[in-house]
């Protein structure tokens, strides 16, 4: 049989396969417009973790494939809030919003949430500061985020105090949002807001407070579990070149 054949068959096969699970965009697209080596690609990230199962490789192909078609997810979620318009369906589809750059759509639909009567929640609020600060409105955020403690004064959440000061800093709000950071040191998990509350300082002129707080983090991190350093590497690599910097 010829190789050309063999090619057009193995191609016909895969968008057929790729029809019956939901993957024809953009996986169609490019198995016929780069013959045999979108065949190649299409056996080895989608049909390769199915047939071996293994986590690792279904992470590693949910990450290839959202790099091809960022957003596939997002119009799975759009169909089935259309399908079954549920406060979990459209929360997750305003979180999936955000992922992909839709601040404007998440904010809407966190407001439509926030506007039931069993979505009136501070986490969905919550969700809302964060499309207004990725949508570079650090003052809306703000404003939604004194909303949220007025209306539920109980509610304690290191996210919620992290993005409170980090939407100070992008404010303009400086002295505010220091005050705020130090706050969080002795309860926020993790090292953003160390690394964080360090560059802020080291960025006002306050060179040794800075060098006292990465320095402290990064001796609390070569203590740390091999685990935590890893689920930290960014923020310890951001301390060291602050640091040295």
């Amino acid at each position: 049989m010829p190789v050309a054949l063999v090619i057009i068959l193995l191609q016909i096969s895969l968008i057929y396969h790729a029809s019956r699970t939901g993957r024809m965009q953009p996986w169609a697209f490019i198995i016929l417009l780069v013959p045999l080596i979108g065949a190649l690609a299409y056996i080895v990230v989608e049909l390769v973790p199915e047939w071996l199962g293994s986590q690792d490789v279904q992470k590693a192909r949910k990450r290839v494939a959202n790099k091809l078609d960022p957003e596939k997810y997002y119009r799975e979620l759009s169909d089935r809030v259309a399908v079954t318009d549920t406060i979990a369906n459209r929360a997750a589809l305003a979180e999936e919003c955000v992922a992909v750059g839709r601040y404007d759509e998440a904010e809407q639909h966190y407001d439509h949430i926030l506007s039931l009567p069993m979505g009136h929640e501070p986490l969905f609020a919550l969700g809302k500061a964060k499309a207004q600060f990725a949508r570079r409105r650090p003052a809306d955020a703000l404003a939604t985020l004194d909303e949220l403690q007025k209306a539920w004064p109980d509610y304690n959440s290191a996210e919620a105090h992290l993005l409170y000061a980090r939407a100070l800093q992008e404010a303009g709000r400086t002295d505010e949002a220091i005050e705020e950071y130090q706050a969080l040191l002795d309860y926020a998990p993790g090292s953003e807001a160390k690394v964080r509350y360090g560059s802020l300082l080291k960025l006002v002129g306050r060179i040794d407070e800075a060098k006292v707080v990465f320095t402290e983090l990064l001796i609390q991190m070569k203590r740390a579990p091999r685990h935590v350093r890893k689920a930290q590497a960014e923020w310890i690599s951001i301390a060291e070149k602050q640091l040295a910097g």
